[in-house]
C-alpha cells in the first residue's frame, strides 16, 4: 500500500480553511490527525488530489467547562481526552478513550474525527449520544449544531456538508444522580476495534426509580444507534436485572450486525444484549460510587 499523489496545503484559521475547501472543491478532503483517512487513501477506500490541514486551528483544541457543559474542541486528541480528569457522569467518555486503539494512535487521533469519519466501530459516538452531546459544524455561511445521534447517516457516512468543518462537541451538564458507562468487546487487548458496543445513561429519582434512562449501541449496525424507546420501557421501573433484560431485548432486536471476521451476525447480536446489561449496571452502580 502506498499513498497517491496529493497535494497537502496548510489552514492556521477556519476562513482559510474554508477557501481552500471552495478552491479544490469536490477533489478535497480536510485531514487533522489522519489516522483513518490515511488508510482510506492507501486502500484507495477514498480518492482525492488535495488534502487541506486543519490541525493548526488553534479555536479547535481546547477543552472548556462552563454552566451549559463540556465543549470539546474536534483537534484535541483522544489521547489527550483521556488524560483530562472528567468528573461524575462525564467520567465514562474514558471508558471510551481508555481502550480506542495503542497510545502512539490516540495521541494522533482526534475526537472530531472519530466522529466525522462515521466508522460504524468508533468508541466515542455510543457514549456521547446517551450524553445528549452536540456537534457544531462551521462554514462560511454560519454555524449549526446538530445532536451526535442525528450525525450519522450511514457507513462513513454523515449529515457534514462537504465544506464544513467540525469544530467542537459539545456534552450538556450531567443531571444529579445520573450515571453513564460504555462497554465493548473486542478480539483481543490493544489495537483491536469493537465487535459489539454499548453505552447507556440512567438517572434515578430519590426514592431510587428510574427517572431517566438512554442506551446507544454501536459495531452492530451501519450507524451507531441510539435506541429511541429506551425511555419508554425503563422509566418509572425498579434498575434491576429483571429491568435490564427488558432492555437488553430492545438492544438485540435494534441490532442489525453482519457476519464478518469479527464474528456471526448472530454471535454479535448475542454480544449486543450482554453488553447492554454490562453497561445499564455499571452506570447505575456509579451513582452510588460503587464501580468506578
Amino acid at each position: 500500500m502506498h499513498l497517491p499523489d496529493i497535494q497537502l496545503h496548510e489552514a492556521d484559521t477556519l476562513e482559510e480553511a474554508a477557501t481552500l475547501m471552495g478552491q479544490f472543491g469536490p477533489r478535497a478532503e480536510y485531514i487533522a490527525g489522519g489516522t483513518d483517512l490515511l488508510v482510506d487513501l492507501k486502500t484507495a477506500r477514498t480518492d482525492t488530489d488535495h488534502l487541506i490541514s486543519i490541525s493548526g486551528i488553534d479555536q479547535a483544541q481546547q477543552v472548556d467547562e462552563d454552566s451549559e457543559g463540556l465543549a470539546i474542541g474536534s483537534l484535541v486528541t483522544v489521547g489527550q481526552l483521556n488524560d483530562m480528569p472528567l468528573a461524575g457522569t462525564w467520567a465514562a467518555i474514558h471508558d471510551a478513550t481508555e481502550v480506542m486503539a495503542a497510545p502512539a494512535i490516540r495521541n494522533m487521533a482526534t475526537v472530531g474525527g472519530n466522529l466525522a469519519s462515521a466508522v460504524p466501530c468508533a468508541d466515542l459516538p455510543p457514549i456521547l449520544m446517551v450524553l445528549g452531546a452536540r456537534v457544531e459544524l462551521w462554514s462560511p455561511s454560519g454555524v449549526r449544531r446538530v445532536p451526535v445521534a442525528d450525525f450519522f447517516t450511514g457507513p462513513r457516512a454523515t449529515i457534514r456538508n462537504h465544506e464544513e468543518i467540525l469544530l467542537s462537541i459539545h456534552v450538556p451538564t450531567p443531571q444529579d444522580r445520573s450515571g453513564a458507562a460504555y462497554v465493548r468487546f473486542a478480539l483481543r487487548e490493544g489495537n483491536s476495534i469493537a465487535v459489539a458496543a454499548a453505552a447507556a445513561c440512567v438517572q434515578l429519582d430519590e426514592a431510587g426509580v428510574i427517572q431517566n434512562a438512554a442506551i446507544a449501541i454501536g459495531a452492530v449496525a451501519p450507524t451507531p444507534l441510539l435506541l429511541k424507546d429506551i425511555p419508554d420501557v425503563l422509566v418509572g421501573q425498579t434498575p434491576d436485572e429483571t429491568t435490564w433484560a427488558d432492555a437488553a431485548a430492545i438492544a438485540m432486536q435494534a441490532a442489525a450486525p453482519i457476519s464478518d471476521i469479527r464474528g456471526s451476525a448472530g454471535f454479535r447480536r448475542e454480544l449486543t444484549g450482554v453488553l447492554t446489561t454490562r453497561a445499564l449496571r455499571r452506570a447505575t452502580e456509579r451513582i452510588s460510587g460503587d464501580s468506578r
